[in-house]
């Protein structure tokens, strides 16, 4: 992981953006997730890729959803 982190800004209600997880929360094997790849905002990324929103650092992994992995502090 590098300082290229795309920054995506906020989610928006309105564009289709994939379930975001604490990192310790379970996710449910109940849940309807398949993806190969997870969006934000309309735009796919794929798995394994980083993002920042705002501060918070997430982690696109497998079934195609968003997992909080910290913050990245701005010095």
């Amino acid at each position: 992981m590098s300082d290229h982190l795309v920054q995506v800004g906020a989610p928006d209600p309105v564009l289709k953006t994939s379930p975001i997880f604490d990192e310790y929360e379970e996710v449910s094997l109940d849940m309807e997730l398949e993806a190969g790849a997870c969006y934000f905002n309309n735009a796919s990324y794929p798995i394994g890729q980083y993002v920042l929103s705002g501060s918070e650092l997430l982690h696109c992994e497998e079934r195609g959803v968003w997992v909080r992995r910290g913050e990245k502090r701005t010095d």
